[in-house]
Parts: structure tokens; sequence; C-alpha cells
């Protein structure tokens, strides 16, 4: 069930997957600069090589950004929680928590990235174009997915007033004879994207698992966001 998650997941962050790539290499010439990054004016017209006050270049500890009460809230019973090892150092943290007692399997993944200068972004390339630019793709892609992807079509939700961009998201997926909810709740916090999504399993075709409340995922999702983007302040 997990590698199934794991390959529903791939789709939502290749489109984005570039963008950080090349955020990634820009933040590592930038390093080596003498000084390293630092604010600095903006003239209009030219393109942003350093990092710009409000930009993050690093992000907390992912596990440790949800508060235990919170994990103990909308994840009952014996939680297994794990930490995937980050590919772009201090600008990402992942958190993984698993509940697997029939009937109920839940697979709450968290994932905060700070986007570096770009000079691929829109904009005057900066940190935080290059975030607009990823979860722009990302809403694109889950409200409407390629025609090969596994993925179904998402109910997408704005959610105003939270970071700088917000959306919600639910999908039903159906693999194996197994059908899945899967929330999503992605947060652009200026150069920072919180990515959280919950699968839910509804009906397994192994064990006795579900059924699911499609409205308790997305407030699980929501909550684990919330907590997550805070930790940014």
């Amino acid at each position: 069930m997990r590698a199934a998650a794991r390959k529903r997941r791939r789709w939502l962050v290749l489109a984005g997957g570039l963008v950080t790539a090349a955020g990634a290499v820009i933040a590592v010439v930038l390093l080596l600069l003498p000084g390293g990054p630092g604010p600095a004016a903006v003239t209009p017209g030219t393109l942003v090589t350093t990092f710009q006050p409000g930009e993050l270049r690093q992000v907390p500890n992912a596990c440790g950004a949800v508060p235990t009460a919170t994990v103990r809230q909308y994840l009952p019973g014996k939680v297994g929680q794990s930490s995937p090892l980050p590919v772009s150092g201090a600008a990402e943290s992942a958190c993984n928590w698993t509940v697997d007692q029939p009937p109920v399997y839940r697979l709450m993944e968290l994932n905060m990235l700070a986007y570096a200068p770009n000079g691929l972004a829109s904009g005057n390339g900066s940190a935080t174009f290059a975030a607009i630019d990823a979860y722009d793709s990302t809403l694109q892609g889950i409200g409407d997915p390629p025609k090969r992807s596994p993925a179904p079509r998402a109910t997408v939700t704005p959610l105003p007033g939270f970071g700088n961009q917000a959306f919600g998201a639910l999908q039903v997926f159906h693999e194996g004879g197994a059908i899945t909810d899967v929330a999503t709740v992605l947060v652009r916090y200026h150069n920072v994207v919180v990515t959280v999504t919950l699968d839910g399993l509804e009906h397994s075709n192994r064990g006795s698992y579900g059924p699911v409340s499609e409205a308790a995922l997305s407030a699980a999702a929501l909550a684990f966001a919330r907590a997550a983007e805070a930790s940014l302040h």
C-alpha cells in the first residue's frame, strides 16, 4: 500500500522537480560566492540571484513541526513515524506518519521545501517566483492530470487567508481492487511550499479496512499543513 502511495506521488511532484533541481544548482553557486547569499536591492527588470527579505534558506524539521497533540487527535491509534532523507539538504524536510490497524489505514506525508533563486523561474527569477511556479504546476497537475497519469482529477478547493497561496484537494484512487481516498493540502509561504497528503483506505482487497470519512481526511491534512506553515514564521 505504501508503494502504491509513492507511485501516486510521482506524478504530483514531477513537474516541480525540474524547478527544484535548477533551484538547487543555483543555491549551491550562491553559497560558494564570497560572503554567501543575502538580501539585496532589486532593480526593476533585472534577474534576482540572491535571497530577498522574508525568504527562507532552510526549513524546520518536518517531524517536529506538528505537535504531538495534533498527531494524536487526527491519527488515533498506534502511529509509526519516519523521516525520509531529504534531497535538498537543509532546504527540505519531510516526515511520514502511518497507522495500520484494521479497519484503519492512514498514511500522512508532510514535505517542506524552500526554493532558491532560479534563472528559469518566471517573473524576476527570485526564490519566491520559483516557489510560485512549483505551486502553480502542482495545482494544474492535480486539477487536470495528464492523460497517462494514474491519478484521477481532483476536487480542488481554494483556501484563502492561509499562507500566501493555498488549496485543498480530494481524489479517489481505484487500484487493484482497493479504493483509497487521498486528501492533499498545498501551501506557499514566500519561497517555501508545504505539501501534505493523507491516504485513507476506503476498501482493500486484503484485510478489513474502511470505510473512511472524506471530511475527516481533509480536516486532518489541513491541521498538519497549518502546523507546518506556522513553524515557518
